[in-house]
């Protein structure tokens, strides 16, 4: 009796523990839908005379170097030069590529291309070293004070770069780091790909929304289109080129240095997305490493001076609570299988009916809370411009969800190898296919 009594708060403990788990994709949801109503309702109206969007005349712009790290690059690269010289609202700029050890017809699409664009530079690497070493390499070249990192398969809007300098010019925006776009989807040929419209919304639209409006911070940049104040990279010492993720990285590494951060909603790019599940799966499994390497990386930091980074406690929790459930959903689904199979061939039909009745309504719950935030999500993003993607909802809540939870089971050891020194967190370019609609 004693025994039992001394068990009974671990028994509750553990209780509530499983609870929370239970629950954490449902409350996750709820919390990103109020975020965005927050947003919507309280910090847009707020915060609407922060910036003002006014075209700049050519004497009014500063210099902007457009950074494209590239390695094999062939299938997408001289269409995005061609747009990147010739579709934007903005005269004095460059574009420096820096070419990392490409071993296709990269180098030679450059070299013809600088013979038709006179700012148009080239930085030449032999040897292939990822996407961060390119663009600290190429931050030593670059001519201007702000550098717009755009990836080799993306293009911002005509409009993009004096939208983005909104946000810097004048003494109040002088300690902003960075501003970070909002991404749509360029290549919607299959519906892996037209799907992730919707998941961008959500993961986009509705998380940086609600990260901002509650902590005036993010939780990562927007890797493939993002304007950086270059004093603000030489600050932090440039990007990490030992991490997955650069973009989540040099996020970071700005805010713990007391930088400020920017989303804008209203500054778009357009990216290729994987268009079957296997290279969906390989994209995630970088971002769920790189977001585990973050969240090791910088956890001493933060932990040792918690009220000074009280607002990164909040991605800390919820990174750390990611993994945890990821775990836990795949444990407790083998387990629920397992009991299933073994209940229906043991005659024990009423155990049965009665997982299948707690798996249903944990099911719903979940389905409604996903709704909620889906359906906020293509409202608001782009003026409800996304919302005939509403189709796609299905397929994103099937997939997506169990992809990304895969992916950061599958990649907690790689990221505690990087962190150690045992591992790499390099990464080399995708394979490309042509899309030019």
């Amino acid at each position: 009796m004693e025994i039992m009594q001394t068990l009974k708060p671990f028994e509750s403990i553990w209780n509530f523990v499983l609870l929370l788990l239970v629950s954490y994709p449902i409350l996750g949801a709820f919390a990103w839908f109020i975020g965005v109503l927050c947003y919507q309702l309280v910090y847009r109206h707020r915060h609407k005379d922060d910036v003002e969007f006014k075209e700049l005349a050519p004497a009014e712009q500063p210099f902007i170097t457009i950074m494209i790290p590239a390695h094999n690059e062939e299938v997408m690269i001289e269409h995005t030069i061609n747009y990147l010289m010739n579709n934007l609202n903005y005269q004095n700029y460059e574009v420096l590529v820096t070419d990392d050890g490409s071993t296709d017809e990269t180098p030679a699409i450059l070299e013809r291309l600088q013979t038709v664009y006179d700012n148009l530079r080239v930085i030449t690497i032999k040897k292939n070293q990822g996407k961060a070493h390119a663009f600290n390499v190429g931050v030593s070249f670059a001519r201007g004070e702000f550098i717009l990192s755009n990836d080799a398969d993306s293009i911002p809007e005509p409009d993009a770069l004096w939208k983005y300098m909104s946000y810097f010019m004048g003494e109040e925006h002088d300690n902003t780091a960075a501003v970070t776009a909002n991404m749509d989807v360029q290549n919607r040929s299959t519906i892996i790909a037209k799907s992730q419209t919707v998941e961008f919304s959500s993961i986009v639209g509705v998380i940086k929304r609600s990260q901002v409006s509650a902590l005036g911070n993010m939780y990562a940049y927007s890797g493939a289109n993002t304007m950086y104040r270059r004093d603000a990279l030489i600050d932090v010492g440039l990007f990490r080129q030992d991490r997955a993720t650069e973009d989540i990285s040099i996020a970071w590494d700005h805010q713990l240095n007391g930088w400020t951060t920017v989303f804008s909603p209203d500054i778009l790019f357009y990216m290729n997305v994987p268009e079957n599940l296997d290279a969906l799966y390989h994209q995630r499994k970088r971002w769920a490493k790189g977001g585990t390497e973050v969240l090791l990386t910088n956890f001493k930091r933060v932990a040792s001076h918690p009220g000074k980074y009280l607002k990164q406690w909040a991605f800390i929790t919820d990174q750390t609570l990611s993994i945890i459930w990821s775990l836990f959903f795949f444990v407790s689904t083998l387990i629920f299988l397992i009991s299933l199979v073994t209940f229906f061939f043991t005659g024990n039909y009423e155990r049965v009916y009665h997982m299948f009745c707690m798996a249903f309504i944990f099911v719903t719950f979940e389905m409604f809370a996903g709704v909620l935030q889906l359906l906020s999500a293509l409202i608001v993003d782009d003026r409800g411009r996304k919302f005939k993607y509403l189709i796609f909802m299905p397929l994103y809540m099937l997939i997506y969800w169990q992809v990304n939870a895969l992916a950061l089971v599958t990649t907690l050891i790689p990221a505690v190898k990087t962190i150690l020194g045992y591992g790499s967190g390099t990464w080399v370019s995708p394979v490309r296919k042509h899309h030019t609609e």
